[in-house]
């Protein structure tokens, strides 16, 4: 089966595959690549892309069976998302030895949260439908912005010093997270 597939090249040393949420295939690969090594690549990981493709289209099936909330219902949660992170912000800023500026809830399909170079942070109001470690390491990981503007190993120790099971909650976001639109 022939796998129809984006690809970036970049100044990557290796080649990714990513599935991404919609179902598409990113690949990423280092700008001297040449296209049979990516071939060779992908029929290599063709069974574990194929198998993710249908997990996609299966969380997207389920997603459509449930009804989306009305405006009161949202404005209810996004009230109640805002008072959750605005204590944990403060509570978790406290103890990384950080400032931030305000405070947003949004609603982005893309995002969980943000933290521009003024120290605002950004948060998506859908995850208070997830397990509050989840929360707690998406806070933990736009503070840890303040010190690193990156994503580079100093950001990541700086995430596992002060959340060392952050892993956990990562891995959790990224295999569940796309339920949370469903609301």
């Amino acid at each position: 089966m022939y796998i129809t597939y984006e690809i970036i090249k970049s100044s990557r040393k290796t080649i990714a595959v990513e599935v991404r949420q919609d179902g598409s295939v990113l690949v990423r690969a280092p700008r001297n690549c040449p296209q049979p090594r990516i071939d060779t690549f992908l029929k290599e990981k063709q069974a574990w892309v194929l198998a993710k493709v249908e997990e996609q289209k299966e969380k997207e099936a389920d997603s459509m069976k449930i009804q989306p909330l009305s405006e009161a219902e949202q404005r209810l949660y996004r009230d109640k998302a805002r008072e959750i992170f605005e204590q944990k912000v403060s509570y978790y800023a406290q103890m990384m030895g950080v400032s931030y500026g305000r405070i947003a809830i949004r609603d982005q399909k893309t995002r969980w949260g943000s933290c521009s170079g003024e120290g605002n942070l950004n948060f998506n109001w859908r995850l208070i439908f997830a397990p509050a470690g989840v929360l707690d390491y998406v806070v933990v990981h736009e503070l840890a912005h303040r010190k690193e503007m990156n994503h580079s190993p100093r950001f990541w120790r700086v995430v596992e010093d002060t959340m060392p099971e952050y892993r956990k909650y990562q891995k959790w976001l990224k295999e569940n997270g796309r339920g949370l639109h469903r609301y």
